[in-house]
């Protein structure tokens, strides 16, 4: 087997909670992710999806270290760089980006799109003269389906989706081989949704790019990921491949995130089987013992409520963290 292009083991990222009112110390923490391990192959997408607050865009930004791991390790492309600094990492800037989740606040509204797109260009040395470097800019915005015409235009001037495609563009510039999506189109209209989405697709074919494709909307990441992982509470329930997972989840809160997805066929809808999921999602300051979604879980046990389940194999790159999956096996 080849290495992985990414390798991410038991990351943990808490963030302080400090009190008093002279003195301030630390007092408790908020453990974001707690423990989360995955991979992603050279062209490979992984989706990572859960609720709002699970841990998702901080396991990203922990993985493009703009974030400092509290513990665990981070290998990219064969290098540990869990405690690179910021000069040991401007280099592999160039392997990895990011693409962030609102493309009005991503970009500066001062900047004419020329400059955005071409500024990592600038920042890394690699604008050899002004031919090159119009001839760049031009090569990228027509990869992402905009017209170089339009380089001297602002922000403000174009939709939403194009201005994810800059976005995307910006992120093209250094030629990654991997680049996060965190949540790339869920501040976009429906409508613009599929043909922004369709983009990455078209990108990877060609370009041969990894994806960590962070969302919430099941049926987007279903489009795009060849492997899923399912995140609650900083930890990762569940990992498969795509249509391992929608055809068979065995985690009871994969089951109910899947349950939740509608169906446009009425007949088929109004005959699906729900898994119902009671109760709000824990706090991460003070998670509960055990299984964090004991408390939520319809099929919870005594030994769900002390002892937390290990991710376990099942094999076909299947893998469940949960007591009762164990117990049926």
């Amino acid at each position: 087997m080849a290495e992985p292009l990414l390798r991410v083991d038991d990351l943990k990222v808490h963030f302080p909670i400090e009190g008093g009112m002279l003195l301030r110390k630390q007092v408790g923490s908020i453990r974001a992710v707690d423990g989360v391990s995955l991979t992603v192959n050279r062209g490979e997408t992984l989706g990572l999806v859960g609720e709002s607050g699970c841990g998702k865009s901080t396991t990203g930004l922990a993985i493009m270290r703009m974030l400092t791991p509290t513990g665990g390790r981070i290998a990219f492309e064969g290098q540990d760089i869990t405690a690179y600094d910021k000069a040991q990492m401007r280099p592999l800037r160039r392997r990895m980006q990011m693409v962030y989740q609102d493309p009005y606040g991503s970009l500066n509204p001062r900047m004419k799109v020329r400059d955005l797109i071409g500024e990592p260009l600038v920042v890394h040395g690699l604008a050899s003269d002004r031919r090159a470097y119009e001839d760049k800019i031009a090569s990228l915005m027509r990869t992402v389906g905009l017209l170089p015409a339009m380089a001297d235009r602002y922000p403000h001037e174009f939709s939403g989706g194009q201005r994810q495609r800059i976005g995307i563009a910006r992120a093209l510039a250094l030629e990654p081989s991997l680049i996060i999506c965190d949540e790339p189109v869920s501040a976009l209209d429906v409508s613009i949704q599929a043909q922004v989405v369709n983009v990455f697709v078209d990108l990877q074919q060609r370009l041969g790019l990894a994806y960590v494709f962070i969302a919430h909307d099941l049926a987007v990441v279903r489009h795009v990921s060849d492997r899923i992982a399912v995140m609650y509470l900083g930890r990762i329930v569940e990992i498969a491949k795509r249509d391992t997972l929608y055809r068979s989840p065995q985690h009871p809160y994969t089951q109910a995130l899947l349950a939740a997805v509608p169906v446009a066929d009425p007949v088929v809808e109004a005959s699906r089987s729900r898994a119902i999921v009671s109760g709000e999602v824990p706090s991460a300051t003070k998670p509960p013992p055990g299984c964090a979604f004991h408390t939520r879980c319809p099929h919870a046990f005594a030994r769900c409520r002390t002892e937390l389940p290990a991710l376990r194999d099942l094999g076909d790159g299947q893998a469940v963290a949960c007591h009762l999956d164990e117990a049926n096996g």
